[in-house]
C-alpha cells in the first residue's frame, strides 16, 4: 500500500489541497459514493499518524468483501483525485478556460455571450504576468475562436487571419527554441542525436526578423541556444544575461530557474578553462536566482548550490556578502546537511579574512560525512598549515590525507585533483629558490588542479 499510486499521490497534497479534495469528494456533483469518503478518512488518519495504510486493516475498517473490492475502491478514489488535480491545474489557466467557454457560446449561437467571453479572455491574458509559449498558444486559440465566429454565416467584416497567423507563429517559435535548448543540454550529458526538424528554419527566421528579439521569450531562448551551441562565442551569453536579469519575470518560475541554471553551468565551464572573469558572471546569476527563490526545492536549498555560491563569492572578494549568505541560508538546508555545510562555509569565510584559528575551530564543529566536503575541509587545513609555517603539522596532514584518499572510492576528476594538490604542495615545501620557475610551469600545466591559483600565489 505504501507504494500505491493513490497513497503516494495523496501524500503529495499540501494541507490546503487535502482540505479542498475532501470538499470535492463531498460534492454530489463529483461523487455519489459514500465509501470513497470513508476511504479518504482512513488515508487522512494514516497521514496524520505518519503510517502507511495496510490492506488487511483497510478491508476490515471499510467492511469490504475482499482485496478485489478494496482495489476497485482505491481505483475509483484515485480517479477522483486525478480529476481534482486536473481541475487545480486548469484553475491557474483562466484565459484558456475562456477559449472553451467561447467555443460553447459560439456553437449555441449566443453571439453577445461569445463576444463578452472573448473580450474577457483577452483581458485576462493581457493582465497576466507571463509572455511565454503558453501565452501565445492561448492567444492563438482565442484568435481561432474569433475566426470561427467571423467566418460563420453571412458576416462581412474582415477576418482576423493575420492576428491568428502571428499568434500561431509566436507560439511555435517560443516552444521550438525552448525545446532546442533542452536538446543541446541533453546531448552534452548523453551524446544523443536528435532530428531537429524545422529548427534551422526557426533560427534563420529569427535572424532575418530581428524585431522578434524584442519579445523576451524568443530572445532568451534564442541567445541561450546560441551560447550552448557555440560556447566560444561569448556575445550571445552577454546579450542573454542582460535580458535575463532585466526581463526574466515575464516567464514562469520553472522557466526562469532552467535559464539561470543553464547560464550558471556555462559560467562554470568557462571557469574550469581558467577564464576567471566568469566568477563574477556566475555570482550575478546566483544572486538573481536567489532573489527570485528559484534555487529552492520544497523550501530547501541544495548543499551543492550553498557551497558553490560561497566559493564563488569569496573568489571575487565578496567576503561580507558571503558571510551574510552563509548565515541567512543555513536555515534553508535540510537538517541532515545543515551543520556540516554551515560550519564548512563559516570556515571558508574565516580563512578568507585570514582568521586561521577561527577557521580551524569551525572545521572541528562538524562531522563531514560527505566525501567531497571532507576533502575540501582537509584542503583548507592544508592551506592554513602552509600559510602559518606549521610544516611538521602539514607533513603529517598530507600523509593522513593521502591515506584517506587510498581508503575512499574516489574516482576520476576528484581523485586526480586531490592527488595533484598533495603532490604539488609537497614540492612547494621542498622547492629551493632555483627550482621555483620549473615548479611554476609544472603547476600551470597540471590538470585537474582546483587549487592552482593558491599554489601559484604561494610561490610568487
Amino acid at each position: 500500500m505504501k507504494n500505491s499510486i493513490l497513497w503516494q499521490t495523496y501524500l503529495s497534497l499540501s494541507p490546503l489541497e487535502q482540505k479542498h479534495f475532501g470538499q470535492w469528494l463531498q460534492s454530489p456533483f463529483f461523487c455519489r459514493k459514500k465509501a470513497l469518503n470513508d476511504l479518504l478518512e482512513v488515508l487522512k488518519q494514516c497521514r496524520q499518524d505518519k503510517t502507511a495504510p495496510e490492506q488487511e486493516a483497510l478491508i476490515r475498517q471499510l467492511k469490504l468483501a475482499d482485496i478485489t473490492a478494496l482495489r476497485l475502491l482505491m481505483s475509483e478514489l484515485l480517479e477522483q483525485l486525478e480529476q481534482f488535480l486536473i481541475y487545480g491545474e486548469r484553475a491557474e489557466m483562466a484565459a484558456a478556460d475562456k477559449v472553451l467557454l467561447a467555443a460553447a457560446y459560439r456553437k449555441r449561437g449566443l453571439d453577445k455571450h461569445f463576444q463578452r467571453t472573448l473580450r474577457e479572455g483577452r483581458r485576462q491574458l493581457d493582465n497576466g504576468p507571463y509572455r511565454h509559449s503558453e501565452y501565445y498558444e492561448t492567444l492563438a486559440a482565442l484568435e481561432y475562436e474569433h475566426y470561427q465566429f467571423q467566418s460563420s454565416g453571412q458576416r462581412t467584416e474582415s477576418f482576423n487571419l493575420q492576428a491568428l497567423l502571428d499568434a500561431t507563429d509566436l507560439a511555435f517559435l517560443t516552444r521550438k527554441l525552448r525545446q532546442a535548448c533542452f536538446i543541446l543540454t541533453h546531448q552534452t550529458m548523453y551524446k544523443t542525436e536528435y532530428r531537429t526538424g524545422m529548427l534551422e528554419n526557426v533560427l534563420n527566421h529569427v535572424e532575418e526578423n530581428p524585431e522578434l528579439l524584442e519579445l523576451p521569450a524568443i530572445a532568451l531562448y534564442y541567445y541561450c541556444y546560441l551560447f550552448l551551441k557555440a560556447p566560444e562565442n561569448e556575445k550571445p551569453f552577454e546579450l542573454f544575461k542582460t535580458r535575463l536579469l532585466e526581463e526574466a519575470t515575464v516567464l514562469p518560475s520553472d522557466m526562469q530557474r532552467d535559464l539561470h541554471l543553464l547560464a550558471i553551468n556555462y559560467c562554470v565551464k568557462k571557469i574550469n578553462r581558467q577564464q576567471n572573469a566568469y566568477y563574477r558572471e556566475a555570482l550575478d546569476l546566483y544572486r538573481s536566482a536567489l532573489r527570485a527563490d528559484l534555487l529552492l526545492e520544497n523550501g530547501c536549498l541544495s548543499p551543492f548550490a550553498y557551497n558553490n555560491i560561497v566559493a564563488i563569492a569569496l573568489k571575487v572578494g565578496e567576503g561580507a556578502w558571503a558571510e551574510t549568505f552563509v548565515e541567512t541560508y543555513a536555515a534553508r538546508l535540510e537538517n541532515k546537511f545543515r551543520t556540516a555545510n554551515h560550519q564548512l562555509n563559516l570556515a571558508r569565510v574565516a580563512y578568507a579574512r585570514k582568521d586561521y584559528g577561527g577557521a580551524l575551530l569551525h572545521l572541528q564543529e562538524a562531522d563531514y560525512k560527505d566525501l567531497i566536503n571532507n576533502l575540501i575541509a582537509k584542503t583548507l587545513v592544508l592551506k592554513i598549515y602552509y600559510e602559518t609555517n606549521e610544516f611538521d603539522a602539514l607533513d603529517a596532514h598530507l600523509q593522513s590525507m593521502q591515506s584517506f584518499l587510498r581508503r575512499q572510492k574516489v574516482i576520476g576528476y576528484h581523485l586526480d585533483n586531490f592527488r595533484n594538490i598533495i603532490r604539488l604542495t609537497r614540492k612547494l615545501m621542498q622547492a629551493r629558490r632555483g627550482e621555483i620557475p620549473a615548479l611554476r610551469d609544472l603547476i600551470e600545466q597540471t590538470t585537474p588542479l582546483s587549487e592552482k591559483e593558491w599554489l601559484l600565489e604561494m610561490i610568487s
